[in-house]
């Protein structure tokens, strides 16, 4: 097989043939597909053809094992496992970005992840935004960012380029993304690993308050929560907890592995749970 990916006049011979019943040709347009990278979003833009619902479907099959393949490749394990991600954000940062790549479909245009979050800081920059909780309001009291209510278990919730693109994410997605803004603002937010529902906390006034991303940015005073008798002994302690690097991304993996296994995505949940297993 030849092995040099397709020139564009290929590509476009290719894509006539996405929807050919011949078992022949399409093993040979899968063969030449694979060879694409695994997103053919920005060679797409360029092209006036309109790509029906089967073929875009088609194509998405074709270049996912691709992706499947990039993200085995590009996965850095931290030395040390888990504890060696620690405090090491920038690595976090770059392993989200492989995880975006990998849950991208491969032929909607959109910034990469790293991009997308500078725009975000870069907007709250010229709104005026100085504070964490500043940035709290900026992001998620208005239309930016909202819960994917309908789609809580989407595996998308955990692609944050997809999320900051549609607005939506579950709760660590939101926190996440929150987090990595204020880390390029310069502002102290620190994630809190609460069962079921992910968190933040940020200081005002040198006084803790616990960020409910997922509610609209709701505040909660940290001092209340931790005297509340809704709240267990356990929950009370994580609450006054920060969790680490580390710990969020292993919470964001297993989240992902099982909305992955929720739409019977069993290929794509092995690998998953096989990142999980280098943590």
């Amino acid at each position: 097989m030849n092995a040099v990916p397709p020139a564009p006049d290929e590509l476009a011979a290719l894509l006539r043939l996405l929807d050919d019943e011949t078992p022949e040709v399409r093993t040979q347009v899968a063969e030449r597909i694979a060879l694409c990278g695994g997103d053919l979003s920005e060679w797409l833009a360029t092209q006036s053809r309109i790509l029906s619902s089967r073929e875009k479907s088609l194509l998405v099959n074709m270049l996912s094992a691709t992706r499947r393949d990039n993200l085995t490749r590009d996965w850095i394990v931290p030395s040390g496992g888990i504890s060696g991600l620690r405090e090491d954000w920038d690595t976090f940062e770059a392993l989200l970005r492989t995880l975006s790549d990998f849950l991208h479909d491969g032929i909607s245009l959109r910034q990469a992840l790293s991009d997308a979050l500078d725009l975000l800081a870069e907007e709250a920059c010229e709104e005026g935004v100085s504070s964490a909780n500043e940035l709290r309001a900026f992001l998620f009291n208005g239309t930016r960012l909202s819960g994917n209510q309908r789609g809580y278990h989407d595996p998308r919730n955990s692609d944050l380029a997809w999320c900051i693109e549609e607005g939506l994410s579950n709760p660590i997605g939101l926190c996440v993304i929150y987090m990595l803004v204020a880390r390029r603002l310069q502002y102290e937010i620190e994630g809190v690993n609460f069962p079921g529902h992910f968190m933040c906390r940020i200081f005002e006034d040198g006084y803790p308050l616990i960020i409910d991303c997922y509610g609209h940015g709701q505040v909660h005073l940290q001092a209340s929560l931790l005297e509340s008798p809704e709240l267990t002994r356990s929950q009370r302690e994580i609450i006054a907890q920060s969790a680490d690097a580390g710990s969020i991304l292993l919470r964001l993996l297993h989240n992902l592995n099982d909305a992955l296994q929720r739409e019977n995505r069993d290929q794509d949940a092995r690998i998953i749970q096989e990142l999980i297993d280098t943590l």
